[in-house]
């Protein structure tokens, strides 16, 4: 484990390595914080990795206060009573503590303290996080606790706006956190569900960055080398959740999924926005349940591509069929739905969510172009279990 040790920077600055949240003082006071806002969700809020790090920050002088009303799928509200607690407060920075949820709210926290506009003035729609004032946003230091999202590697956000029960991305170069701290030591704890929806999740980001089309190799390479490792460490990440072997190189995985996804996402993702945020299904679980099917429906497109995949995976056929039926056996074993029915989605919405899929901002970066139509045939498969 002491080789797994280092420091980067790409696409910021990460500390990689067991026992380095020990650096989260320093790291603020790098920053230039005085007196951070520590942001979680409320099962972490209670936890020694959370309660020791707010007191090893006092112990260090740097008082932090704590604000856990995050929800799984956040809510814009979440974002806003944050920001009130924030200039109450009167702080001068964020930790984004957690997974993907607390990692967003966090994230918009910080980002929402310099400005006078609305959140959602400020959805990822052409220009629109040009009218953000950069001067006021505050820094951020991520310590992820689950690898899946990436989001502490991110520009963007994800809320869901209450009114329409939409997800909606917003996005800000300065919203990429300063400093990131990855301890695999944090991760260990979580249970092998979580462990297994979060990795799947990090396995969508790779997969759809590396079918989105567009050239970029570098977001090509570094999806790859994200599923090699997400292939080989993600079944000892959730058979034994101690193996920090495994936990260190998932979270790599994760941050490499977030980095490579710039170049686009696709229909697994469309899909399971809308589902996630009627339903309050978990991110990466839904993820995990929709990617067979938009795999197929994008095969004309991706085919080439899946036995290249194939082959660097050393998988048993170099096809496209091998990497679809790694997905099914992953899923499989690891106790996922096969269907979307068993999420709780309802027949009588499926034209609904087609829509909304159909306008989801992943959506024109689908290999294949999708309309609502396309997104219905995929919903129907899902929920019949059709392949």
């Amino acid at each position: 484990m002491t080789e797994l040790n280092g420091n980067w920077n790409y696409p910021t600055a990460v500390r990689m390595g067991v026992g380095r949240i020990s650096e989260l003082a320093e790291a603020c006071k790098s920053l230039g914080m005085v007196r951070p806002l520590l942001v979680t969700d409320p099962g972490l809020a209670s936890l020694p990795m959370v309660t020791d790090a707010i007191a090893a920050n006092g112990d260090a002088g740097v008082p932090t206060r704590l604000f856990a009303e995050v929800r799984p799928n956040p809510l814009g509200g979440n974002v806003d009573d944050g920001l009130a607690v924030y200039r109450t407060g009167r702080h001068d920075g964020v930790i984004a503590f957690g997974g993907g949820s607390a990692m967003d709210v966090g994230k918009l926290i910080a980002f929402m303290a310099g400005q006078s506009r609305p959140l959602w003035d400020f959805e990822d729609v052409g220009d629109n996080w040009t009218r953000a004032d950069p001067a006021g946003i505050g820094p951020i230091v991520a310590v992820p606790t689950t690898s899946g999202t990436g989001s502490e590697v991110g520009r963007a956000a994800v809320a869901t706006e209450e009114t329409s029960h939409t997800k909606k991305i917003l996005f800000h170069p300065k919203m990429l956190p300063g400093i990131v701290i990855c301890d695999p030591a944090l991760v260990a704890g979580l249970p092998p569900n979580l462990t297994a929806w979060t990795g799947m999740d990090a396995l969508a980001h790779c997969l759809e960055a590396y079918c989105a089309p567009g050239y970029h190799p570098m977001a090509d390479g570094i999806a790859i080398e994200g599923l090699r490792l997400i292939h080989e460490w993600l079944p000892r990440a959730v058979s034994d959740g101690a193996d920090l072997e495994a936990r260190t190189h998932m979270m790599s995985a994760a941050a490499m999924g977030a980095t490579a996804f710039q170049k686009g996402l696709g229909a697994i993702h469309s899909l399971s926005h809308p589902v996630g945020s009627v339903y309050d299904t978990h991110h990466g679980l839904t993820n995990a349940v929709f990617m067979p099917y938009a795999l197929s429906f994008n095969r004309p497109a991706i085919e080439n591509r899946m036995m290249d995949l194939a082959r660097w995976l050393n998988l048993p056929a170099t096809s496209f069929a091998a990497v679809l039926e790694w997905t099914l056996t992953l899923r499989e074993q690891f106790d996922i739905a096969h269907t979307a029915t068993e999420l709780g989605v309802e027949p009588e919405r499926l034209s609904e969510l087609a829509e909304m899929a159909a306008a989801d901002p992943t959506a024109p970066t689908n290999p294949v172009p999708v309309d609502a139509a396309a997104m219905l045939g995929m919903y129907e498969a899902a929920m019949a279990g059709r392949l």
